[in-house]
């Protein structure tokens, strides 16, 4: 099976499946001498691990990760980095009724029509259970983008057709700290009550949302993006659209901009007292001609409604007969509290490998 590895110089392989021994990553590429604190990256593994709220799927995963290779006195040594995730709370028979039979929205018949085979249990590679895994190989990401003041920030903006509003915050560890406050990890702690309030809701009536997680890049210097098939945006949108449930990508102005005339939509330059060049607007979302401007990057990921829900629908099986299916077992009512994590993750996997490409004209 193809596509299991991402990116060029920063590249990662993920491996494993949702009910196996265990989901890894293996990343090669990183630079030397990044220093490695595991209690960070556990804790990138904890906003993202099941069972931590009411609003979650109740599977048990600790996510305790462990480092094989790559590392030594606590820092990167450019060599290969091998980091396994035990699975230790799989219920595969939860499972055995999905055995014969394609659950609406998910991915068991385009896999069994292009393998010829599919791991039924959980979903196996096709389960975001291999997030976990992203998770991992974008904390150490985040700790080589440390070392160049680069901060990746999101939250979950809208559930349903509930929207957060713009919250201004003065530090990354302020903006942290007001989306931490609340399990739905929405930085309006207003709304937050409202969109926790709507997930109990549809969770306890058998059902799902969807939602949205608008992303920020602050501090990423001018130059990341490689025209013409390797714009920034585009493997923004690529990776982002590389993750299970999402649906759209937008950035900048996204959708709106096209209802905008140019004379709104142009950010004019402006000269900066210390010499620097900078916007005043920013509906390109810092980005020109596939590569950063120095402005925020700004980008928005839009989630659709969990496929399993619990109530009976009509499907049919492996043989092509009509049969129904109810979901059963422990799924997510909305996956964008627990999707926050790999966001960002793959934002900093993104904006780390395009660093590193662009130190070959520095």
């Amino acid at each position: 099976m193809a596509g299991n590895s991402f990116g060029e110089v920063f590249k990662i392989s993920t491996f494993g499946e949702s009910h196996g021994v265990a989901i890894g990553v293996i990343i090669d590429g990183c630079p030397p001498n990044v220093p490695i604190d595991i209690d960070f990256i556990q804790n990138e593994l904890d906003k993202r691990k099941p069972g931590q709220s009411k609003i979650t799927t109740q599977r048990k995963e600790s996510d305790t990760c462990k480092i094989l290779s790559g590392i030594f006195e606590g820092k990167t040594t450019g060599t290969p980095i091998a980091i396994v995730i035990p699975n230790e709370d799989q219920k595969s028979k939860d499972y055995d009724h999905n055995k014969d039979i394609f659950r609406p929205s998910h991915a068991d018949y385009t896999y069994q029509a292009k393998y010829g085979i599919r791991d039924h249990r959980g979903g196996g590679r096709s389960s975001a259970r291999e997030t976990a895994a992203r998770v991992a190989a974008g904390a150490v990401a985040k700790l080589y983008l440390n070392q160049q003041d680069i901060d990746i920030l999101a939250h979950v903006s809208s559930v349903g057709k509930l929207n957060a509003a713009e919250i201004p915050f003065t530090t990354a560890q302020d903006f942290i700290q007001k989306r931490e406050n609340n399990i739905v990890r929405c930085a309006d702690e207003n709304m937050a009550l409202h969109m926790i309030a709507l997930i109990d809701k549809v969770r306890k009536d058998g059902d799902t949302i969807g939602g949205k997680i608008s992303c920020s890049v602050k501090n990423c210097p001018v130059g990341l993006g490689e025209p013409v098939f390797d714009k920034l945006h585009a493997d923004l949108g690529k990776a982002m659209l590389s993750i299970n449930a999402v649906h759209g990508f937008e950035y900048g102005s996204g959708f709106d901009g096209s209802q905008m005339l140019g004379s709104q939509h142009n950010d004019t330059f402006i000269s900066n007292e210390n010499g620097t060049i900078s916007t005043n607007s920013n509906y390109a979302g810092g980005i020109l001609g596939g590569i950063s401007s120095g402005m925020d990057i700004n980008f928005r990921v839009a989630f659709k409604p969990v496929a399993t829900i619990m109530s009976t629908q009509q499907t049919v099986n492996t043989a092509g007969e009509v049969s129904e299916i109810k979901g059963k077992g422990r799924h997510d009512p909305c996956v964008v509290p627990r999707a926050v994590a790999i966001v960002e993750a793959m934002a900093a996997l993104v904006i780390a490998d395009h660093l590193l490409r662009h130190k070959v004209y520095q």
